[in-house]
């Protein structure tokens, strides 16, 4: 349910903004640095519910149902960051599949992501500053208004995703095993404008990790400490892994080939 659809005034158009409009997915604005730009969906506030029902397939016990409020809208990025975009800041590309800068950085830690965004943000005047998605913000625009396990409904194809199709989800047929990552718009968007939220790479949240209250919440950012960072996506591994509730976390030191970021604002 979304609560409100527009943006803070001061949020739209940013002061950073080269471009901005609306299209049929929502509000957009897009930053510029360097000759390259990324464009950033407005996620309007709304209820959700967050994790995964009993009965849905391939189900994890940490994904237990539960109300969220987020009660302020955001601006997320409609791709995960670009091999490009990550070298014209960082002045050096890590990723482990080099050989198209338009897929994904990999091999980025929680750590290194914190410096990115530093480094970003040295680069933007005015308007909302970007950080790193809560859990409940990822999860909440991974399903753009779905409550079946994928944001196009109950059934996962490697025409719809980038993942191992060796393990298909549920009882799904197999298909292509593509063994590395792909440009970030290789795949259709979701109903909210935003390519890539299943599949592709694990893509780093703010949060700790922890076990889910029992209770509704509004506005969740995880626990206060912890020894493991939030991923969430399920790059391009199992079938299983890129269902919207799948939850999964690491050492916020990690670099991994199928690890990489996704920027939020606001």
């Amino acid at each position: 349910m979304i609560l409100d659809p527009n943006p803070p005034a001061d949020d739209f158009p940013a002061p950073w903004a080269v471009a901005f409009g609306e299209d049929a997915f929502g509000l957009w604005q897009a930053f510029e640095i360097g000759g390259v730009r990324q464009v950033m969906r407005w996620i309007p506030p709304g209820r959700f519910m967050m994790g995964s029902p009993e009965e849905e397939a391939e189900r994890r016990e940490s994904e237990s149902l539960h109300s969220v409020i987020l009660s302020q809208g955001y601006w997320l990025a409609d791709t995960a960051c670009t091999q490009t975009l990550w070298q014209v800041v960082m002045g050096q590309n890590p990723a482990r599949f080099d050989d198209d800068p338009q897929c994904p950085v990999e091999q980025v830690s929680w750590e290194d992501c914190q410096n990115f965004i530093a480094a970003i943000n040295g680069h933007l005047v005015g308007g909302p500053l970007l950080r790193l998605p809560t859990e409940a913000e990822w999860e909440y625009a991974c399903r753009a208004g779905a409550t079946s396990p994928f944001s196009w409904g109950d059934t996962l194809t490697t025409a719809q995703a980038n993942y191992d199709g060796n393990f298909p989800y549920a009882d799904g047929e197999k298909g292509e095993y593509r063994e590395r990552t792909v440009p970030v718009l290789s795949f259709e968007a979701n109903a909210w404008g935003l390519y890539q939220m299943h599949g592709n790479v694990w893509e780093w949240c703010n949060d700790w990790s922890g076990d889910y209250p029992a209770e509704p919440l509004v506005d969740p950012a995880g626990p206060g400490e912890g020894h493991a960072r939030v991923l969430r996506g399920g790059s391009c591994d199992r079938g299983r892994y890129l269902r919207s509730a799948y939850r999964f976390a690491d050492s916020p030191d990690l670099r991994y080939y199928n690890v990489g970021v996704r920027l939020a604002g606001g």
